[in-house]
């Protein structure tokens, strides 16, 4: 919601050079889907979006529409200054970028408070953009990196405690039609970690609990037979 499409076509702009594909990037890029568009599923639960992530409360200078494939690739666009910067500027060894999450590790706490000094004033006066001081943490790396939807620690990662909780309790709760799909898409999540027995053994619980069955290592379900 708070990238700055001004920025963007230029950056665009340095790169795409021939006339056509440019218009063509512009046209896509400068569009507001909030000028004529459907509303659709309940209202009450819109409201429920923070102000801040909607795209309806921003200004038309500002935000890329969620679900167009242009705007995933737009993004990484806006984001490959901060790339280059780190990388080449600030001389990161290791930096690691997911969309508008990064990290980066270094031995020295002060190199790494040094860095982010520099990044808070980069991304204003580059990208006319802010990092979340909510969300900005320095700490050991024995602690974990909470990153991706992992804890992420030198010598095993786990799924987030958080999305296990609402895996189990979404499967025990939604309609006996949305079982398989969503309890087969979260044991492939959480087999992605690590270290998930325990995780994957507490999802099958609450699968066997709707009646499926699941396989001996807790990595599939199947479906309920009549």
């Amino acid at each position: 919601m708070a990238i700055d499409k001004v920025v963007l076509r230029g950056q665009i702009a340095a790169r795409v050079t021939e006339p056509w594909w440019l218009r063509l990037a512009e046209t896509i890029l400068f569009h507001d889907p909030r000028e004529d568009y459907q509303l659709r599923g309940e209202a009450d639960m819109l409201a429920r979006v923070p102000a801040h992530k909607r795209l309806v409360n921003q200004p038309a200078h500002l935000g890329l529409p969620i679900g167009n494939l242009s705007s995933q690739f737009f993004a990484n666009i806006y984001l490959d200054a901060l790339d280059q910067h780190c990388k080449h500027r600030i001389g990161a060894r290791y930096y690691i970028r997911y969309v508008d999450d990064f990290l980066l590790l270094h031995e020295s706490p002060q190199w790494l408070g040094a860095a982010l000094a520099n990044i808070n004033e980069f991304l204003p006066r580059v990208l006319h953009a802010n990092l979340n001081p909510s969300k900005t943490i320095l700490q050991p790396i024995a602690r974990g990196v909470d990153f991706v939807g992992q804890v992420i620690k030198p010598w095993h990662s786990r799924t987030r405690r958080r999305t296990v909780r609402e895996a189990t309790s979404r499967v025990a709760g939604i309609a006996a039609d949305e079982v398989f799909a969503a309890a087969n898409s979260y044991f492939g999540l959480l087999r992605q970690a690590g270290s998930s027995h325990a995780d994957r053994a507490a999802l099958a619980r609450a699968v066997l609990r709707r009646g499926h069955c699941v396989n001996q290592a807790f990595t599939q379900t199947y479906r309920k037979s009549s």
